[in-house]
């Protein structure tokens, strides 16, 4: 069977930055819907037409993954409004963000504790990956035809590559590098 819209495909992949450093490893195989929510575009279009056990190798520009870094989603916040355990890598939804914050800080954006300061807190509602071309070499375990279900829903249940920005619309300007 040949990768066509409304299939459902179980891939493993290796995933790098465009200097080599690996960002994930994927060695078990997981299904994605192809012509549904689960995967970018860039990766559906790459993919149509193999069968299984081809090995597919594409780069992925920010524009086409997880967008550009905005730079007017990064937000210095006071220590003293977070709690003793605060600690970077953690994550918080704007919607709970202490009272006392940057007003203009997307309340719909989920913000990541990038630095933790005596002073202050960094904030970053860009997803981790935002910004960086990335590398993707995959291998098409198994093609299926998908479900109706799956085909209603827009998923076979994983969408590890179709993560929508949470915020709407970046506070200030629209500076972007």
């Amino acid at each position: 069977m040949e990768i066509n819209q409304q299939c459902v495909v179980a891939l493993t992949w290796t995933l790098k930055d465009t200097l080599g450093e690996e960002l994930d490893v994927l060695e078990q195989p997981v299904e994605f819907l192809v012509g549904g929510n689960d995967l970018f575009r860039v990766i559906e279009e790459a993919l149509l037409g193999y069968e299984a056990g081809a090995t597919i190798e594409l780069q992925i520009e920010p524009e086409q993954g997880f967008g550009d870094f905005i730079d007017t989603l990064v937000f210095l916040e006071s220590r003293a409004l977070f709690p003793d355990a605060l600690e970077e890598g953690m994550t918080f939804e704007g919607a709970s963000l202490p009272a006392g914050c940057n007003p203009e800080a997307p309340r719909d954006a989920l913000y990541t504790v990038t630095d933790v300061y005596p002073e202050h807190v960094v904030l970053d509602a860009n997803h981790p990956l935002a910004g960086i071309a990335l590398r993707l070499k995959m291998k098409v375990e198994a093609i299926r035809p998908a479900s109706e279900e799956e085909i209603a829903r827009g998923s076979a249940g994983t969408g590890f590559f179709k993560i929508e920005p949470l915020h709407s619309k970046a506070p200030g300007n629209q500076t972007r590098h």
